[in-house]
């Protein structure tokens, strides 16, 4: 796990970072044991574990937009820097508090619109399992939330002057 850069959260926002953090090792543990374990199971003994590879769907899905918005936090997508690298002072932070309403502007119908298809979906169960289908696609409104939580603070932190630990050179 990628060491924690961001130091100046409020501590309710870093204890969401840490779980999120746990959540994203956990799933990908669990996907691990699952897959190998099927895997062996299939060879050794020929049988398939059904079960497996549905959760495994879960825990990659969840795993997956969890982990995106735990690379948020650290601001550890990749962007393209060279506009707003040139530009300095007030002029920067301006366009970095820009550039994160603009994502919040695009995570806010993907939360709301994520739960809307959740809904619909939760009627439906699994093949196995029996799960509700709508715990699959919550993944996507959940996980853009705490991507939005994590952009807004960003921008909250550079419209109070500090930059991003994760980027030493401010803004």
């Amino acid at each position: 796990m990628l060491p924690d850069p961001v130091s100046d959260e409020p501590p309710p926002l870093r204890l969401v970072g840490k779980l999120l953090d746990w959540s994203v090792v956990l799933c990908g543990a669990g996907l691990m044991v699952l897959v190998f374990g099927n895997v062996i199971s299939r060879f050794v003994l020929a049988l398939d574990i059904a079960w497996s590879s549905e959760l495994a769907t879960f825990l990659l899905v969840w795993g997956t937009f969890l982990g995106g918005a735990a690379a948020v936090r650290r601001r550890a997508h990749m962007r393209v820097a060279e506009l707003v690298g040139l530009l300095r002072g007030r002029a920067r932070r301006t366009a970095e508090i820009a550039i994160c309403l603009v994502v919040a502007g695009t995570l806010v119908p993907i939360v709301w619109y994520g739960v809307v298809v959740a809904e619909i979906q939760w009627p439906q169960l699994t093949t196995v399992l029996y799960l509700p289908v709508g715990l699959l696609y919550l993944a996507m409104p959940v996980g853009a939330a705490f991507c939005l939580l994590f952009v807004l603070h960003d921008a909250w932190r550079i419209l109070m002057g500090r930059a991003h630990p994760a980027e030493p050179g401010g803004v």
